[in-house]
């Protein structure tokens, strides 16, 4: 009996482990919004929206000048991917353009002596038809004059035809150095937008491939506070209302202004990290306030929302 007692015991503790994080996390959200909970309408926490950046090419990284905390701007070059082979590649095609070009300029060159020789050759079919309308000409001369114009005048498609593929290449050739160039601008690592470095994945002198995160940016200025609301709350709220935020701010509460951004048109049963079993029961709808961060706000801050105080500044 004894032993069996010791056995339910443990049970019991182990499972009170289990659940040690859940209860923890309501813990914390209770203390942290007790003062004025009894009056707000809603709790949640801050959230960003988080951007991981990662590899577009192969290879060394050789540049990555950033830490955490550091303030990005939307398209600022913050490292370099070895771009060595692509650039001799690029060089390559682009000296294989060159010789090309070179054998496309004799054509025209040849096409331009050509043309020279047919205008020479239409000018004295003119003056030799002029002469055998004043019987000064055979008909042999007139003939032969015409028979040479035609002649030049195919030596003319044929040589044009000639240079079709020549320069039909030539536009391969430049797809190709196109093709290198892109590579070689995503070699520079770029932060996609505003905001601040959250997460460094990758240090200078590693490997990397196409698809490795590199690092985690976010846009701190404004945080959206999710939080969720009863079906009996929702006739009181609409999108674009104005309400106000709070934050525990040491002995007191602390208020900002924020804006009701989004609705969730469908429910879901109320997150039971911060909610007992008997309320998991209840659906809620999910709804962000956004709401401008001068600096105290984090990612993952509990904070209380009122609907009615939407006038009150902020204030410590």
């Amino acid at each position: 009996m004894k032993l069996a007692g010791t056995k339910q015991l443990y049970q019991k503790s182990s499972e009170y482990v289990r659940h040690l994080p859940a209860i923890m996390a309501w813990t914390s959200l209770v203390l942290s919004c007790s003062r004025g909970t009894a009056d707000a309408d809603a709790f949640g926490n801050f959230e960003a929206v988080e951007t991981t950046v990662s590899s577009e090419a192969n290879g060394l990284i050789q540049r990555l000048d950033l830490q955490e905390g550091d303030p990005l701007k939307k398209g600022q070059i913050v490292g370099f991917i070895d771009t060595v082979a692509l650039s001799l590649k690029r060089e390559e095609l682009v000296n294989i353009k060159q010789t090309i070009l070179a054998k496309a300029n004799n054509v025209l060159r040849q096409r331009e002596v050509v043309r020279e020789e047919l205008r020479l050759a239409q000018t004295d079919l003119k003056r030799i038809e002029a002469l055998f309308a004043d019987r000064a000409a055979t008909q042999k001369q007139v003939d032969d004059s015409r028979g040479r114009t035609r002649i030049l005048e195919r030596q003319i498609k044929s040589i044009e035809s000639q240079n079709d593929p020549i320069l039909n290449e030539v536009k391969g050739i430049e797809i190709k150095i196109l093709q290198l160039e892109d590579q070689l601008e995503k070699c520079k690592i770029k932060s996609p937008q505003d905001g601040t470095v959250l997460l460094k994945y990758a240090q200078i002198g590693e490997v990397t491939t196409f698809g490795k995160p590199l690092f985690k940016v976010a846009n701190l200025k404004y945080m959206e506070l999710r939080v969720y609301f009863s079906e009996t709350q929702l006739h009181g709220i609409r999108a674009g209302q104005s309400v106000t935020v709070k934050i525990d701010a040491g002995d007191s509460l602390k208020s900002y202004p924020g804006k009701i951004t989004w609705i969730s048109s469908a429910a879901e049963f109320t997150p039971k990290i911060i909610q007992t079993k008997e309320e998991r029961v209840n659906l809620v709808y999910a709804a962000k306030v956004l709401v401008k961060n001068d600096g105290a706000l984090k990612i993952g801050m509990p904070a209380e929302l009122w609907i009615q105080e939407t006038n009150t500044s902020t204030s410590k």
